[in-house]
């Protein structure tokens, strides 16, 4: 805990003036690129290519082993490593030892001939959204790990968990209040996270190369992207990756997506053919009732406080592991798609969805990792 001591997120914003930390002075526009320049012209032709990529860090790179790829390795099936066994489990935290935490973890592929894993010291975390248990994220987890033993690939730790009062684990024993509550925030499970990746990199520790704490790739859902961001904020140094799908917008009350009929400066004549002020009116107390910043959660996590911990979604800027990064990428829906999904039946929604984000997961921590371990071995080089 003391190579990566808390620090409070107002902190962050220490070199800002007391009018941009108070949103005083209005922020400078921030001029989006186009999709074709978000990315370097080397990044965007890596991205395009991952397995000649790897292909060439294999020449480029003075490790002592090179990125497997697909096809780099024996192609007998006998060198097929066998489906990892899950540790199903839960354990109390340390600082909370009133309650059990339950959990899922996938242990890190072992070595597998003249291929070192070069993810041994690597740990994929599921952080869920505030209705999904982590049993959600099963599907996603297994078709990735059979990509990678497939493709006869090492693959990381893979850990999902239930947080506090979700799932299979026990409520916060801080919580005053029965669920739904305001029990406790944001803060408080991400330091709850801390302790409990701690406690779990403890008990699995590669004892060939052993470190004090494993270099963390978030994988994360509708507020657990939140909690990430804050992860990365008050513990810098120890994130490499961060994958968002649908993140939350921690600075808004949802409310604010909608015009209001009720205000003095509405203008009626703004609304799209077919659509009354009684229907923008009860879609926005709709929005309040389900997702308004007031409302408690079943498992006691509050969001009363997240636009002051996150006012900013650009900002402030994170430190990642080693010094670089994190690297990040942001996964949404189709705002049109979306919508007309929503209007078929919600079984066929919820399978095409699994498949969708298990296809789109395997690539994306597919590049994510050719991403990280560049950095890393440009980082031993230098």
């Amino acid at each position: 805990m003391d190579a990566f001591p808390y620090i409070a997120p107002h902190l962050r914003y220490s070199g800002l003036t007391k009018q941009e930390r108070e949103g005083t002075t209005p922020k400078p526009a921030i001029k989006t690129p186009a999709m074709n320049q978000a990315n370097s012209p080397g990044t965007n032709t890596m991205q395009r290519d991952p397995i000649n990529t790897a292909r060439r860090h294999e020449t480029m790179n003075n490790r002592s082993y090179a990125i497997p790829f697909p096809g780099s390795m024996n192609n007998s099936e006998d060198d097929f490593q066998p489906f990892p066994d899950p540790e199903v489990s839960s354990l109390p935290l340390d600082t909370k030892p009133g309650a059990r935490i339950h959990y899922t973890y996938y242990p890190a592929s072992k070595p597998h001939a003249n291929h070192p894993n070069p993810f041994s010291q690597t740990l994929i975390v599921f952080l869920n959204g505030l209705m999904m248990p982590r049993s959600s994220w099963d599907p996603t987890i297994r078709s990735f790990l059979e990509k990678r033993i497939v493709g006869r690939l090492p693959y990381p730790g893979l850990l999902s968990y239930d947080r506090y009062g979700q799932g299979d684990s026990d409520p916060d024993p801080d919580d005053k209040d029965p669920p739904p509550s305001h029990g406790h925030d944001a803060i408080s499970a991400v330091k709850a996270l801390k302790q409990f990746t701690l406690q779990i990199w403890r008990e699995h520790l590669d004892i060939n190369k052993p470190t004090r704490y494993p270099c963390l790739i978030f994988v994360c859902n509708s507020i657990g992207c939140a909690l990430a961001r804050l992860f990365t904020q008050c513990y810098p140094g120890t994130v490499s990756g961060l994958l968002f799908l649908d993140s939350i917008m921690a600075n808004s009350d949802y409310q604010d997506f909608w015009p209001n009929p009720d205000a003095p400066d509405f203008n009626p004549q703004t609304l799209p053919d077919g659509v009354t002020e009684d229907e923008v009116r009860a879609t926005r107390e709709k929005y309040r009732r389900m997702f308004h910043p007031d409302v408690p959660s079943q498992e006691g996590l509050s969001r009363q406080n997240l636009p002051k911990l996150l006012p900013h979604a650009d900002g402030p800027k994170l430190e990642g592991y080693l010094g670089k990064g994190p690297y990040l990428t942001v996964v949404g829906h189709d705002w049109e798609t979306f919508a007309e999904q929503s209007c078929t039946c919600v079984c066929a929604i919820t399978h095409f969805l699994l498949s969708l984000l298990s296809f789109l997961l395997f690539l994306l921590l597919l590049l994510l990792f050719l991403a990280v371990q560049g950095s890393r071995g440009a980082g031993d080089k230098s």
